[in-house]
């Protein structure tokens, strides 16, 4: 009797905090609860997401990807890509995968999907760091393209025009911070080569405003990394603690963007992000992601630092 009486408490002690998890988790996030809709948005920017390999967006920024996209708040986000991720051969599978990962998370078309082969300069390995030169001058080229003719200019005796403003086809830029989340080199590489491109196209226009606001995705703990949702309160006072100070030391920093950028996904919007990983991805789903994608921070938390450049 007594067992039986326990086996009972334990199951309504389990299904109670399941529950509790699930209220949490539904006013926590910043997509459906009326109580997180004040943090702050991006709205009509032109957006670029840099990733390393296929499935980073799924597995890192499904969070990001699937907020910025939302019809109501008029942004166009793409993907840059800097490889198929081939170290196992699997490079044209990936690049399709990508493909379809990219519109279930809410990119407008298959189109906005951009993926560099070229394994010379963007190999694909643990072992392999990029070079930030190389990655700069490639977003120059595909963002900044009257830096890059004055540059070309410039390396041909012609002096470069640097009388007007700076200008770049997108407003953001997101990609990983210096750790790199998992500490991979190219995620890493991809940080470098993004503040060494907003670094060139501000060189001798100090009197402007940068035109690209570079958002980076914040490494934590490995505590924090498999706890999922729950890191959301942690997360959600950093963030707002960041954009109060920000505004508190410098209005003109403030007027660049927002300090952070919260994304805490819905319960809806999680489940579109496991299906981007586990149908999209299939050839990535091996044993050890299924704990990735279940109880990982990044499956359902992101928040976005602006930064300093």
């Amino acid at each position: 009797m007594a067992t039986t009486f326990n086996w009972t408490a334990n199951c309504t002690a389990l299904a109670a905090a399941i529950t509790a998890v699930f209220i949490f988790w539904t006013f926590s996030s910043t997509s459906s609860s009326p109580f997180t809709r004040s943090f702050p948005r991006l709205q009509n920017k032109r957006i670029c997401l840099l990733i390393a390999h296929p499935d980073d967006e799924a597995m890192f920024f499904a969070p990001s990807v699937l907020a910025l996209t939302k019809p109501e708040l008029g942004n166009h986000l793409k993907i840059l890509c800097l490889s198929t991720g081939d170290a196992d051969g699997l490079g044209a599978t990936r690049k399709l995968e990508l493909q379809k990962s990219a519109t279930q998370l809410g990119l407008r078309s298959d189109a906005d999907v951009f993926v560099v082969d070229d394994p010379a300069r963007f190999p694909d390995g643990m072992d392999k760091d990029w070079d930030a030169g190389q990655i700069g001058s490639l977003l120059a080229s595909a963002f900044a393209p009257e830096m890059a003719a004055a540059k070309a200019g410039a390396g041909k005796g012609k002096q470069g025009a640097r009388d007007k403003a700076p200008t770049a086809t997108i407003d953001v830029l997101i990609t990983f911070d210096q750790h790199g989340i998992s500490n991979h080199p190219n995620h890493r590489s991809l940080f470098h080569g993004a503040v060494g491109f907003l670094r060139a196209l501000m060189k001798g226009n100090e009197g402007y405003a940068c035109p690209v606001t570079l958002y980076t995705l914040t490494t934590t703990s490995i505590l924090r990394k498999y706890i999922g949702v729950l890191d959301a309160p942690l997360t959600m006072f950093m963030g707002v603690w960041s954009n109060i100070g920000a505004g508190l030391r410098q209005k003109k920093a403030a007027a660049a963007g927002p300090a952070r950028l919260l994304f805490v996904s819905s319960i809806n919007d999680w489940l579109t992000a496991q299906s981007a990983m586990v149908i999209c991805h299939k050839s990535q789903m091996v044993w050890f992601r299924w704990g990735w994608i279940t109880i990982g921070r990044y499956m359902t938390v992101n928040d976005l630092k602006r930064e300093k450049v």
